[in-house]
């Protein structure tokens, strides 16, 4: 197995429960070719550098997987076929990866998503205890 990214951009006015359909098929072409993912991230609704098929939005997700080079190309034959789909990019990143190293992988993000989540929490109740209130203060005129 080779270690991937692809990224695709939909087109914003399609509904969730559509986006989560092609999310779930890209799921199962790679799991079904032994294929393992990752990181599945859905980025949301960012502006477009310019205009792509009349579109100025776009609905962007990220996949970061192990997989073969034929599940790369199903993807892409379904990203060609389906009108939902703007653009779409794969990236091969590494030329081997084993399955423990993608479990490592797996695991490794996990934490790191973990961690983020703490450090975040801990900084808004940092910013919650520093509010002091500052009382009559003198203003200065010109």
């Amino acid at each position: 197995m080779r270690r991937y990214e692809t990224i695709f951009i939909l087109r914003p006015t399609i509904g969730e429960e559509q986006i989560n359909t092609i999310i779930d098929n890209t799921t199962k072409i790679i799991q079904s070719d032994k294929g393992q993912i990752i990181e599945s991230d859905k980025w949301g609704v960012k502006k477009l550098a310019y205009p792509i098929k009349k579109e100025t939005l776009g609905f962007y997700v990220f996949f970061d997987y192990a997989g073969t080079p034929e599940a790369v190309s199903e993807i892409e034959r379904k990203f060609r076929i389906d009108d939902a789909v703007l653009r779409y990019l794969s990236v091969k990143t590494a030329d081997a990866i084993t399955a423990e190293q993608a479990d490592t992988a797996t695991a490794e993000l996990a934490v790191r998503r973990a961690a983020a989540k703490q450090e975040s929490e801990n900084e808004s109740d940092e910013n919650l205890d520093d509010g002091e209130i500052v009382e009559d203060a003198d203003i200065i005129e010109d």
